[in-house]
């Protein structure tokens, strides 16, 4: 039993002890499960929880804004192993005052979302309680022709790279980000994807994600690390740094290749939005490098929910 228990140590301990069928192709530990059917690819299939007080207060975000964000944090699981969503069930556990208006409109945002990506929504379940709003969304998906992409095919001498930029989402960006299904997926076609995660805890986080999955190292430049305008342009470098390493919610794509297909997404992208070499895989230790070439360990940051015994 661990001194503190967290999210990461109890999910290690329920993968351990999870059973796999011989239809589970990808079980616990990735953005997604992975399904076989009989006579297709298989299913993709992720979950996520957002409750009042946690992920939003809803006495500065809109119902609709909620319900968004609910259906986009799954969207982003799935473009986290390059697949391509189809459907998702919902949940609610809603406060007895005002419920089913306040539901109506939750409905209304994340049902905007799904029309916009081709999900349906097929289903779900609802309950009433004195306690505040939660709002549970599973979706299902199913890999492209390419296959799906998970934490663990990344190797020494791999190139890691990002989209877009990190850092400052609770302004409100985390409420309205792109999920990266299309840019995946076209990154998918481009380059051969050896690991892909979704950033929503953290790139210092996240980042260990993928070195524990594949058994390797990491070094990151610090000065190479794009960071989001929505941090404090007042504040001081190394803090600027932190916020871009450790806020969470940015809901990028953190991905390693190897140095042909590195050195090809620098001279030809291939999608719509920004893509950074940020560092590359090592043997062990996961390290930030400085401009002036002094190394530390990574800082452990990132968001992660927490337990008592």
């Amino acid at each position: 039993m661990p001194d503190r228990l967290d999210e990461f140590s109890l999910i290690d301990a329920i993968r351990r002890r999870a059973s796999d069928t011989p239809l589970t192709r990808l079980g616990i530990g990735d953005d997604t499960a992975h399904l076989l059917t009989r006579g297709d690819s298989g299913v993709l299939v992720a979950v996520d929880v957002l409750m009042e007080g946690v992920h939003f207060d809803l006495s500065d975000v809109t119902p609709q804004l909620i319900g968004r964000k609910a259906l986009a944090v799954n969207l982003s699981d799935i473009a986290a192993m390059a697949g391509q969503p189809t459907a998702a069930v919902v949940g609610l556990v809603l406060p007895r005052n005002g419920g089913a208006n306040l539901a109506e409109r939750l409905m209304e945002g994340l049902i905007s979302l799904a029309d916009e990506y081709g999900v349906a929504v097929i289903g779900g379940d609802t309950n009433s309680w004195d306690g505040p709003l939660v709002i549970s969304v599973t979706i299902m998906g199913e890999p492209t022709s390419q296959g799906t992409v998970t934490r663990s095919g990344a190797v020494p001498g791999d190139w890691l790279f990002v989209t877009g930029a990190l850092g400052g989402s609770l302004s409100g960006r985390h409420l309205t980000f792109t999920p990266r299904i299309a840019e995946a997926q076209a990154l998918h076609e481009l380059v051969d994807l050896h690991a892909m995660i979704d950033l929503s805890d953290g790139l210092a986080s996240d980042v260990r994600h993928i070195a524990n999955r594949s058994n390797v190292g990491v070094e990151i430049s610090a000065n190479m690390i794009p960071i989001h305008p929505d941090v404090d342009v007042s504040l001081s470098d190394d803090d600027r740094l932190r916020h871009a390493l450790c806020d969470g919610e940015d809901f990028e794509l953190l991905f390693a290749v190897n140095e042909a297909d590195g050195n090809r997404l620098l001279r030809q992208p291939g999608i719509e939005c920004q893509v950074t070499r940020i560092g590359t895989l090592i043997a062990e230790d996961c390290l930030l490098v400085h401009e002036d070439g002094t190394r530390e360990r990574l800082p452990v940051g990132g968001w992660r929910h927490r337990f008592n015994d």
